[in-house]
C-alpha cells in the first residue's frame, strides 16, 4: 500500500482537482438558481410568490441546469471515492496526475456543452464518456490491485 503523505504530488493532484470538482457541482447549482430567478419559474409556490414569479416545472432552460446538475451528482462522487482509493495502489504519479486532469477538465466541458452552450452531438457523449472511463479504470486498478486480499 503506498504511503498518502499530503507532501505526495499526486495526493496534492488529488486534492485540487477534487476541491475543483466540488466548486464546479456547487456552481451548477448556483447557476440553476439564477436561471430560476431571471426566468421567473421556481419549484415551490413559496419561492415564487414573492419574486411574483410562477411555480413551473418543465422550463427548457432550468431543466437544462438541474440534469447537468443531477449529472454531476451522480458522477463526481464516484471520482472521490474511486480517485482517493486509487491513490493507495501507489500508482505512477504523472499517469494518476494526468488522469486527475483530464476527469476534471472533461467534466467542467461536459456542463458548459450541456447547459452553458448547448452543442450538438456527439460533444457532450465525448466530455461524458472520458470521465467514465476513467472512474472504470481507476476501479478496475483497485480492484486488480486489492484482489490478492480475498
Amino acid at each position: 500500500m503506498a504511503v498518502l503523505a499530503l507532501s505526495n504530488p499526486v495526493v496534492q493532484s488529488y486534492i485540487v482537482y477534487s476541491a475543483i470538482l466540488a466548486l464546479k457541482l456547487i456552481s451548477v447549482s448556483t447557476m440553476t438558481a439564477i436561471a430560476r430567478m431571471t426566468r421567473g419559474v421556481f419549484a415551490n409556490p413559496e419561492d415564487a410568490k414573492p419574486l411574483k414569479g410562477k411555480v413551473k416545472y418543465d422550463d427548457p432552460v432550468v431543466e437544462r441546469f438541474r440534469r447537468a446538475h443531477l449529472n454531476d451528482l451522480e458522477n463526481i462522487p464516484a471520482f472521490w471515492v474511486l480517485g482517493a482509493l486509487y491513490l493507495t495502489t501507489g500508482p505512477v504519479a504523472a499517469w494518476a496526475m494526468l488522469l486527475f486532469r483530464v476527469y476534471a477538465v472533461s467534466r467542467i466541458v461536459h456542463t458548459i456543452v450541456y447547459a452553458l452552450i448547448p452543442l450538438p452531438q456527439p460533444a457532450r457523449s465525448i466530455a461524458f464518456l472520458v470521465p467514465c472511463l476513467i472512474k472504470w479504470y481507476m476501479g478496475f486498478q483497485v480492484a486488480l490491485y486489492y484482489i490478492s486480499a480475498l
